[in-house]
């Protein structure tokens, strides 16, 4: 009888080799879905930079004492990829402004006059095929148009 490799023995070394190979694919699939991922999520944390920019540049720009304060912003990323709701939630105002109601907040000292409360809340189109799964970011920050 000559010395050789047995039926069973290739069966084995099938069987162990395309375990590796699936464990090995397995774990590029996860890192695959994780570098698409984490894409996602820096895109939607410069386009909620931007926007929070775009919302200051129009309160800078917009004249308070005749036409009120601006409170609320709604910004479609030019791809529609991801949507931003920007909140204004408090105007740091000092003594004589007011934007009325509850929404502005005297001050006794003029360096920060002219300070927002705002929070900015970034959703991504789940009907987007670059978005594989959702993603939802919220900051708040007070800032100075």
């Amino acid at each position: 009888m000559r010395h050789a490799f047995g039926l069973p023995q290739v069966l084995l070394i099938i069987l162990f080799i395309g375990g590796i190979v699936s464990v090995t694919m397995r774990y590029a699939s996860l890192g695959a879905k994780h570098y698409a991922d984490s894409y996602t999520r820096e895109q939607a944390e410069l386009f909620m930079q931007s926007a929070t920019e775009a919302a200051l540049l129009q309160i800078s720009g917009h004249n308070r004492t005749t036409q009120g304060c601006l409170n609320n912003f709604n910004i479609t990323s030019s791809d529609n990829r991801f949507t931003a709701q920007i909140t204004v939630e408090k105007y740091y105002l000092a003594d004589g402004t007011s934007c009325g109601g509850a929404l502005s907040e005297p001050l006794q000292t003029e360096e920060s006059n002219g300070m927002i409360s705002i929070r900015t809340v970034v959703d991504s189109n789940n009907s987007h095929p670059k978005n594989l799964h959702p993603v939802r970011l919220e900051r708040r920050s007070l800032q100075r148009p």
